[in-house]
């Protein structure tokens, strides 16, 4: 029986992985714009992350079976909700119209952790998917950093990296390190 329930996380961890189980951080796409600039769909793409982000923490916080992935889940929805509305902000002062929702593959990688709701299964999925998903994220923000053009979203970009990263450091290679304080750039503790 352990043996199969292991199996079966295993391959809900690698169906999660190989659908997009990150998806947390893919590409936006423009919205409906074929003029869209990179920045534009920069910001579209981080506000989708940002809203799974805050999704997938709230999930965690009520059905991860650790400590310290619940600890490591109310980091992410703070920091998201903070990175989020910021981003909206700046989407709106520069008329870029932002999804309503995470995408489908976002939702569909949420959903796929249900059937291990409280379990130990839960945390070590939940982790894998954080830290592929933060480690998209950087990829993408190094990427607005390098390449983009507006200085006010390179700026927000900028100011996000440090959060992301220290996010990564909590979940990276889906071990749960929880935070030594309220800061998301503190050392992670084992």
């Amino acid at each position: 029986m352990r043996f199969t329930h292991t199996c079966a996380t295993a391959a809900a961890v690698t169906a999660l992985a190989l659908t997009g189980a990150a998806p947390a951080f893919a590409a936006a796409s423009p919205s409906g714009s074929p003029s869209a600039t990179a920045d534009a769909v920069f910001l579209q793409a981080i506000h989708q992350a940002n809203l799974a982000e805050i999704a997938a923490g709230k999930d965690a916080r009520t059905h991860a079976n650790g400590a310290c992935v619940k600890q490591v889940a109310d980091v992410i929805v703070r920091d998201h909700t903070t990175l989020d509305a910021k981003g909206a902000a700046l989407a709106k002062s520069k008329s870029i119209t932002l999804p309503n929702e995470p995408s489908t593959a976002q939702q569909k990688s949420l959903t796929a952790l249900k059937p291990m709701n409280g379990t130990k299964q839960y945390d070590v999925a939940w982790l894998k998917v954080q830290s592929s998903g933060h480690q998209q994220a950087l990829a993408l923000i190094d990427k607005e950093l390098k390449s983009g053009t507006d200085s006010q979203i390179k700026a927000a970009a900028k100011a996000a990296r440090p959060i992301v990263a220290g996010h990564l450091k909590m979940v990276e290679g889906g071990v749960c390190r929880a935070p030594a304080s309220a800061s998301p750039s503190a050392s992670p503790q084992r």
